[in-house]
């Protein structure tokens, strides 16, 4: 048999540097390779696992359509699918939206791109989104991207223009407080739309938490957003495809805020599925699905809404409710950033903690707290970070690290004490290793 690293071009990854264990199987917040060798899940492997490895019930739904139906196209209607659809829009609120389901995050924040302009009547109209930010891998979500990994693409040749992100560790005046630099950042963004010309553009498209750019805004940022949006009469987007399904304490993080922070449209994606199978979807208001009902929608691929996917969907929604894991996820995210923001006190490398309001925290690390030096220039990372994951491996913990930052999303069904062991092993390894 030809070896995997051979034969398989892996993503996000030199080819050449390709090492990785064969991953054989899983249950709750752990996983296991070919060797028997366990590891606690404390990133939810691409921030996607919420409900844990090989969910029973999500095991079980998919046995179960799988002996109905495996497959029919969306030119044909499929109980789950519309039972799926049912339930997002109960969960957000939506009355009278509509869903289109997608295969992934990527094409969900295109398609939403695409309803948003021509919902607005503006087909050509510019995209606002951040930079330093992440929407997806695909050509056209590339270019919606801000990060460091999209550079290849021309963010102009698709109407796409990009403003600076909520950045308040680095970028809030000295003594300006969390609210104030939120008012900046978003007046900033008015700005640019005045700028443009409001009818000039379809829509912003921004994350409302959580991302791996590491990146969360004051709580004041969206509901500011959503008014300045909403002022200006351009469509807000919510990429909601890594914060939804309690990652950040609600069923979607722009609940927190109420009606006060409700978006247009919203992609969603990982969660979603608990990432049993792939889908992905968007959801829109009535406002947004109205003009669209009587015109031809050119969108969709084969296996979009496919049946098997939307019934482990409508089988994680379940899942989420019935356990309780939505509030289960914001009484533990408190004490992760508890955790955390002890582990500062001791560890001058720890330059920032941010997140909590869910089972998702980002950990910043610096070479002098002071001036807020970057240990490496983003989004290099440094050699005892890389040594930090290894030897976390080696004790059976698997963590995520990107550039200078430890982010920590692990399955919103993780054990309290496995949770607090996890933690107990990186406070230590912070002391072990040489960050100069």
């Amino acid at each position: 048999m030809i070896p995997e690293r051979l034969s398989v071009l892996h993503s996000w990854c030199v080819q050449a540097d390709w090492r990785a264990p064969t991953i054989v199987g899983g249950r709750g917040a752990r996983f296991w390779d070919e060797n028997g060798r366990e590891y606690l899940d404390m990133s939810s492997l691409a921030e996607c696992m919420n409900l844990g490895h090989q969910h029973p019930k999500l095991v079980r739904a998919i046995r179960d359509q799988a002996e109905k139906l495996c497959f029919v196209t969306a030119s044909w209607g499929a109980g789950p699918r519309a039972a799926l659809a049912e339930r997002l829009l109960e969960r957000s609120g939506y009355a009278g939206g509509r869903v289109f389901f997608t295969l992934g995050g990527a094409d969900a924040n295109e398609n939403a791109v695409r309803f948003a302009r021509l919902a607005s009547g503006r087909p050509a109209g510019a995209i606002v989104t951040r930079e330093r930010s992440y929407h997806g891998a695909s050509q056209a979500a590339m270019a919606l991207s801000g990060d460091s990994r999209t550079v290849e693409v021309d963010p102009a040749l698709y109407g796409v223009v990009r403003v600076p992100p909520p950045y308040a560790y680095r970028d809030a005046h000295p003594g300006e407080e969390p609210a104030a630099f939120a008012r900046r950042n978003v007046a900033a963004i008015g700005e640019t739309i005045a700028r443009l010309g409001a009818q000039a553009v379809a829509a912003v498209l921004m994350e409302p938490d959580a991302g791996t750019n590491g990146i969360v805004a004051p709580d004041e940022y969206w509901p500011l957003l959503r008014a300045e949006t909403a002022g200006l009469g351009v469509l807000l987007i919510a990429d909601e495809v890594m914060s939804g399904f309690g990652r950040c304490g609600e069923w979607f993080a722009w609940q927190r805020h109420g009606e006060a922070g409700r978006p247009d449209l919203m992609t969603l994606a990982k969660g979603l599925t608990g990432a049993h199978l792939p889908l992905g979807a968007v959801v829109v208001s009535a406002q947004v699905a109205a003009p669209l009902e009587h015109r031809m929608l050119n969108a969709g691929l084969t296996y979009c809404g496919h049946p098997l996917s939307c019934a482990a969907g409508v089988a994680a929604l379940e899942a989420y409710a019935e356990e309780g894991l939505i509030e289960r996820s914001k009484v533990l995210g408190r004490e992760l950033l508890a955790r955390l923001l002890a582990m500062r006190s001791r560890h001058a490398v720890i330059g920032d903690v941010r997140g909590g309001h869910g089972l998702f925290a980002v950990v910043e690390l610096v070479r002098d707290r002071g001036t807020r030096q970057m240990l490496r220039p983003w989004p290099e990372t440094h050699p005892s970070l890389r040594e930090f994951v290894s030897r976390a491996r080696d004790r059976g913990v698997s963590f995520a690290t990107r550039g200078n930052l430890i982010i920590l999303a692990p399955p919103l069904v993780i054990e309290e004490n496995d949770l607090q062991d996890a933690l107990a092993l990186m406070d230590s390894l912070l002391g072990e290793l040489d960050w100069s």
